[in-house]
């Protein structure tokens, strides 16, 4: 029998791992509880990073339905769960990471995909999701204006004919 105390952790993370949409592995050997406390800040409001038992992280994987983090739960875990932007956890991950050599990026998960630690860092290169949609919306509307300009040629063109037949007529009668 299950202790009453694993069995709510369990519960807990398979809850935590059907919340979020992304989860990121890693080791934390030879981390302090001040780096610790440091890298939950440079997560942001959209990751919670917490300390997990591989046994017990397995088990609660398997419940929420994901099966390919089994490889990367040994040694010392932790696991980011990421409800928003996974791009800018990606980033406070690897950023730190720079900084802490004791901190290794295993591996995670995306949507269900199964991401290695090289996936994490090219999610981590890419800009968050706020510039991209403002990149899209300038592309969108430079493409607007620039078809605007194009059914508005012949009009413009056809005016200015009109005008230069006009100023022509007008000098041709004023002789």
């Amino acid at each position: 029998m299950a202790s009453p105390d694993k069995v709510d952790a369990v519960e807990e993370i398979t809850d935590k791992f059907r919340n979020s949409n992304a989860a990121v592995v890693t080791a934390y050997t030879g981390l302090s509880v001040a780096q610790l406390k440091q890298l939950r800040r440079s997560l942001g409001d959209n990751a919670q990073y917490r300390v997990v038992k591989n046994t017990l992280t397995k088990i609660a994987a398997q419940e929420a339905g994901i099966s390919v983090l089994d490889e990367h739960l040994v040694g010392s875990t932790a696991v980011a769960f990421v409800t928003g932007d996974p791009v800018e956890a990606a980033k406070g991950l690897r950023d730190f990471a720079k900084e802490n050599q004791n901190l290794v990026i295993k591996g995670g998960v995306f949507e269900g995909k199964a991401l290695s630690a090289d996936d994490i860092k090219k999610l981590a290169d890419l800009e968050s999701r706020e510039v991209l949609l403002a990149k899209l919306a300038g592309g969108m509307k430079a493409s607007m204006a620039k078809a605007a300009a194009t059914f508005q040629a012949p009009l413009t063109k056809f005016a200015r004919t009109a005008d230069a037949l006009r100023s022509k007529a007008e000098q041709g009668g004023a002789e």
